[in-house]
């Protein structure tokens, strides 16, 4: 009998210029010294997702260092993101089973990631059994930059606030399930890594686990959870985010800056309805105070492609312009995000906590400085865990830098309340 009936193996391995390797030309590559510097599951990973089995490999350093950026990273940021919080709030992960027990205060976002993830347990299975990990790959790859880039993202504040309510108990349910199945999709393809999340998300907080991600089953897809009309809904959401990027860069305005208003341009009345329905979640995602969206009919009419004050892009089937007019309201909004984006980046220069509270001091000749930060006071304490923010010289051990913000120089301090002895 045979020894299998099918079989994987990767085609010819060549340089990044698709030359054949050998010691004349000086261009081969040590397996050992990749391995080494970058791990056996980072090669292994970029074997099998750059191109498909049979095909020929053009092999480089920096293109394994490109899926390391864009796909591992991307992942162990989401992992660090969602220990992080957990840690804080002592959160206690339900068992997988025990839909009775879940929480009840999921989301849209919520539901459709779950949706998504059951739709990747489906495709990855599909693949992985018809002897194609590559599509398997990417499709997780693909999963990943979705979680991070928009689940996560879009939900962040849920994980920040200080409430551990149902709410906050829902998003880290549905984050801690997507983040242990991605270990067991993950088996297969990257095994240490898989292991190392497995061991920490899933055997360290249930007695009763498998001793390893590789004694589990692999997933079983819940049909009954994949939400196609929702996860068409978000993606369309996702597209005019990007449109609306886009557009700001266009323009050279930071996301950071809010603007008055976008108008989107949509084919049919079905997907207007749909991005009615994620309407908050764009707004807030580029950065605007009014969503106005138009289908494909005469009211889009009413806007020519040349409008002054607004910066447009479009692709096949939308367009995105965003108004470009500046308010003095508006510029002192962008202000005080800008100052607050500061004082973050100071907090991690400091190495604070991120549950340390602080007092903030701050120097200025510019009177315009002040007033935002006067009327944008609450929000920036807020956002920074500022108890205080004074004007005036701070006190020895505060750390302090200083920076230029709307052409005008501000000196920043900050230093903790509650300084650990």
């Amino acid at each position: 009998r045979p020894c299998f009936k099918n079989v994987i193996c990767l085609g010819h391995v060549v340089d990044a210029q698709g030359e054949k390797m050998s010691k004349s030309k000086g261009n081969v590559i040590d397996p050992w010294a990749v391995i080494n510097n970058y791990g056996a599951d980072a090669l292994r990973w970029y074997m099998l997702g750059s191109t498909t089995g049979e095909d020929t490999h053009r092999f480089s350093t920096k293109m394994l260092e490109e899926t390391i950026r864009k796909f591992f990273l991307t992942l162990w940021n989401t992992y660090f993101f969602f220990t992080l919080y957990a840690n804080i709030d002592c959160f206690v992960p339900p068992p997988l089973s025990a839909d009775s027990d879940q929480p009840k205060a999921f989301t849209e976002l919520d539901n459709w990631i779950s949706s998504e993830c059951n739709r990747l347990i489906s495709e990855v299975s599909k693949s992985m059994d018809s002897y194609n990990p590559t599509s398997a790959t990417r499709r997780i790859e693909a999963f990943v930059d979705n979680l991070s880039n928009w689940y996560v993202r879009r939900n962040r504040r849920r994980f920040w606030k200080s409430e551990n309510d149902a709410d906050k108990l829902a998003a880290y349910t549905t984050l801690h399930q997507c983040l242990v199945t991605l270990a067991q999709l993950l088996a297969p393809f990257v095994p240490f890594i898989a292991e190392e999340l497995y061991q920490n998300l899933f055997r360290s907080v249930n007695p009763e686990a498998r001793e390893s991600v590789h004694l589990t089953d692999f997933p079983i897809a819940d049909e009954a959870k994949i939400n196609d009309k929702l996860n068409g809904e978000v993606e369309l959401a996702m597209k005019i985010s990007s449109l609306g990027r886009a557009a700001r860069a266009k323009a050279g305005i930071k996301v950071r800056q809010p603007l008055d208003r976008a108008l989107v341009g949509v084919e049919t009345e079905g997907e207007k309805k749909a991005l009615k329905n994620l309407a908050t979640e764009v707004m807030e995602e580029i950065n605007v105070k009014q969503l106005v969206i138009l289908s494909r009919a005469k009211e889009q009419e009413e806007f020519p492609s040349n409008m002054t004050d607004y910066s447009l892009t479009n692709d096949a089937k939308y367009w995105v312009a965003m108004s470009t007019a500046l308010t003095p309201q508006l510029i002192a909004e962008g202000l005080s995000r800008e100052l607050v984006r500061h004082l973050q980046n100071m907090r991690r220069n400091a190495m604070f906590d991120i549950t340390d509270h602080i007092i903030t001091y701050y120097q200025t000749k510019e009177p315009s400085i002040k007033q935002v930060i006067n009327t944008f006071a609450d929000y920036i304490k807020q956002e920074t865990l500022s108890r205080e923010l004074i004007d005036g010289l701070p006190p020895d051990g505060a750390y302090s830098e200083k920076h230029r913000i709307s052409d005008s120089e501000v000196s920043l301090a900050i230093k903790k309340t509650n300084p650990k002895l």
